[in-house]
């Protein structure tokens, strides 16, 4: 396969050639784009080097397939002109997510979707809801979910490399300084670039910008790509989405009510074989045991004691890796398998 990867110098971008590699993905020829700064930068990929290209017409002739992770302005330009030039394309950017001629897949929730691309194109869901589909779409295909409330943790690095640096230097700034987290009541907090105020020791709970009914951006996202990934504009869902000083992995808690009432047991026995997922249902696995690991780990799994037949679970995973990289490499494999 002929391959080609818009953002390839991105954290995302880098972990995709990652992934590609690891998975022995038969790739042929690879073609990374980036801006016009990386130009002629060279990123390692199979024991070899790839030189950075710019976009440009032409540019995707001979490619079986593109991988998107650029912002959505971006995509929107270029996702169709790849399409045109019969490149499957999978789309980490949310420029399509909500298009009803785009499939919004997670590759072991609803494969299936791929078969059919109107427009060429598939998208990738945020890398929260990613995460959380990964648990919620087995117990769904079993028992559909009528109402769902989610608090999400998420880490710093779904802002990219500028996060993850702020993150760092604030915590290196204040290295020996332990007032600065303690006595915030007596001063200022200080300001951040990519957050408003600093992250470090904190917890931000507007992920995103505001929009209707005061939810964010982030939350909005959440609502609407669960409907659309499993196929149900009726679940009713409420988020609450926060940002916290966690360099990589994305948690949450998901409050789930069913058609029918569901006991643990049965929501163990259905996620102990699920795909792409490891189940420690009494135990509380971090965010930083999922990170730069493949599934998306699920814990405290707990009959909810205020309303019988919900249940409480626990889930967290990498946000870059099955988040964003990996989910968009199963993706391509699906649906290049599916084509051929």
């Amino acid at each position: 396969m002929n391959i080609g990867v818009m953002g390839v110098t991105g954290l995302v971008g880098t972990d995709i050639l990652r992934i590609l590699e690891q998975r022995q993905t038969p790739v042929t020829e690879l073609r990374g784009f980036a801006s016009q700064r990386s130009a002629g930068r060279t990123v390692p990929f199979n024991g070899g080097e790839v030189t950075c290209r710019v976009l440009e017409p032409g540019c995707f002739d001979g490619l079986d397939a593109v991988v998107v992770d650029v912002d959505d302005p971006i995509s929107l330009e270029w996702a169709p002109q790849a399409a045109a030039a019969g490149c499957v394309v999978i789309d980490n950017s949310a420029a399509f997510r909500m298009d009803p001629d785009v499939p919004l897949v997670v590759a072991e929730v609803n494969p299936e979707d791929l078969a059919d691309l109107p427009k060429g194109i598939a998208s990738c869901p945020n890398c929260t809801t990613m995460v959380l589909m990964v648990a919620l779409g087995p117990l769904h295909a079993v028992n559909p979910i009528k109402r769902l409330i989610v608090s999400t943790y998420q880490s710093v690095s779904g802002a990219g490399q500028a996060g993850l640096h702020e993150l760092r230097d604030q915590w290196q700034a204040n290295a020996d300084d332990l007032d600065w987290m303690t006595s915030s009541g007596s001063g200022e907090i200080p300001q951040g670039k990519v957050w408003p105020i600093q992250i470090a020791g904190n917890a931000i709970p507007l992920a995103g910008s505001v929009k209707d009914a005061g939810y964010t951006s982030e939350e909005w996202k959440l609502v609407r790509e669960t409907r659309k990934i499993l196929h149900d504009p009726d679940i009713q869902v409420s988020a609450t989405c926060v940002r916290v000083p966690v360099f990589v992995g994305h948690a949450m808690t998901a409050n789930v009510e069913f058609e029918r009432p569901m006991s643990k047991a049965e929501a163990v026995s259905l996620l102990a074989d699920a795909p792409g997922l490891v189940l420690d249902a009494d135990g509380a696995p971090t965010p930083l045991e999922a990170a730069g690991i493949d599934p998306v780990l699920v814990g405290r799994v707990r009959e909810d004691v205020s309303r019988p037949g919900a249940l409480d679970l626990w889930v967290t995973g990498d946000n870059l890796r099955k988040g964003a990289a990996l989910n968009a490499v199963q993706m391509l494999e699906v649906a290049l398998a599916q084509r051929s």
